[in-house]
């Protein structure tokens, strides 16, 4: 184990290497483009090894990414969130530099686009597939082709296509035909979507991206694009989900025992909401889980049942449940492994990585 002194989330390079060279080897199958999301690992580093795998164009979740990546040499980049058009400075000052892809809703939008930003600018509309959180229904014509009329007032101003993000994917547990279902469904408005504005628009792409659709899916027709982002480390939800194995999640929250209670069959460590966030995850047997605990190996962790689970968490304390003898054995100053239960949200509260080897990944600011 590492010389560690406070609660560190590691990265095992080699499953978050595997977990990239799988999903640009089935890219590559169906013959689609891949931008993979990096809202997960807003990392330099782990952005170089997309690279290397021949990744050449990117999405994130706000300007502020985009221009972060913009600085490591990332061109083309499209920002999976609906616009914030008060950011139009920094839309411009980015616009004078890369392939800029923005996301859109409405036609209000569009127009205020138009009016402030002056370089030129992609658009795509995000399509609402059933997860209702941002998008234009697909049935809703009269929408989508008031925004495409306003879209043509404003020459720097180019439809580039649609976009899809099927999150209700993300409430499935352990049903891979639910999923394969969801994925259908996007891959038959893509289609519909295709048939009625390809003839308009020739060179229109249908973006489609969550990490349990790419992750099961095996085929990709009618869509163009993927932008899976979580699977680049997995998670214990994911794992849930049915996306992954337990063996494919690369990052893990290492956290010192500071107390044990044996009588009450629960341990205390050190990590709380502001390491791991507060997001939980329902189990079985009416169990809430923050986190699943794994014990410490040589060369990471090891992913044999332990029976314990983060029950709960303050700011500072995890209480890990644990049966009466595990909590006997375990003493205060020794360290026990969590997978989190959102990786993303973990990576982004810790704001760095220490891999496996020691290094130290650095993360936006």
């Amino acid at each position: 184990m590492l010389n560690l002194t406070e609660p560190t989330l590691l990265l095992d390079k080699q499953k978050c290497l595997a977990n990239i060279q799988a999903m640009a080897d089935k890219a590559q199958r169906n013959n689609v483009s891949f931008r993979p999301h990096f809202k997960t690992h807003q990392s330099h580093e782990v952005g170089r090894w997309f690279r290397a795998v021949g990744v050449e164009k990117i999405a994130v979740s706000s300007i502020k990414m985009a221009e972060y990546f913009a600085e490591d040499g990332w061109d083309d980049i499209t920002v999976a969130f609906p616009v914030n058009v008060h950011e139009k400075t920094r839309l411009n000052r980015l616009t004078e530099k890369i392939r800029l892809n923005l996301l859109v809703v409405s036609p209000e939008t569009v127009d205020q686009l138009g009016k402030e930003i002056l370089n030129p600018v992609n658009l795509f509309i995000e399509i609402d597939t059933g997860y209702h959180r941002t998008g234009i229904s697909p049935e809703n014509t009269a929408m989508i082709n008031t925004i495409l009329n306003r879209v043509e007032i404003y020459p720097h101003i180019t439809f580039n296509g649609f976009l899809i993000h099927d999150g209700h994917s993300y409430k499935i547990r352990n049903d891979k035909n639910a999923i394969l279902n969801i994925q259908q469904h996007s891959t038959t408005i893509a289609k519909q979507l295709k048939q009625t504005y390809s003839a308009q628009y020739p060179h229109l792409i249908v973006s489609v991206g969550d990490t349990p659709t790419c992750s099961i899916a095996e085929s990709f027709t009618r869509v163009d694009e993927i932008r899976p982002g979580n699977f680049v480390f997995y998670d214990y939800t994911q794992h849930n989900i049915g996306s992954c194995s337990l063996n494919q999640i690369a990052v893990a929250m290492v956290c010192p025992v500071v107390a044990t209670y044996p009588e009450r069959n629960e341990i205390v460590v050190h990590g709380g909401g502001v390491h791991f966030s507060k997001d939980s995850l329902s189990l079985p047997g009416s169990i809430t889980s923050f986190g699943k605990v794994v014990r410490l190996t040589g060369n990471g962790w090891s992913t044999e049942e332990t029976g314990m689970y983060i029950k709960s968490l303050s700011q500072e304390h995890g209480i890990v449940h644990a049966e009466k003898e595990t909590a006997g054995k375990i003493k205060p100053g020794d360290w026990l492994g969590v997978l989190p239960i959102h990786s993303c949200l973990t990576a982004d509260v810790m704001k760095c990585y220490t891999t496996l080897e020691g290094e130290v990944v650095t993360m936006m600011g």
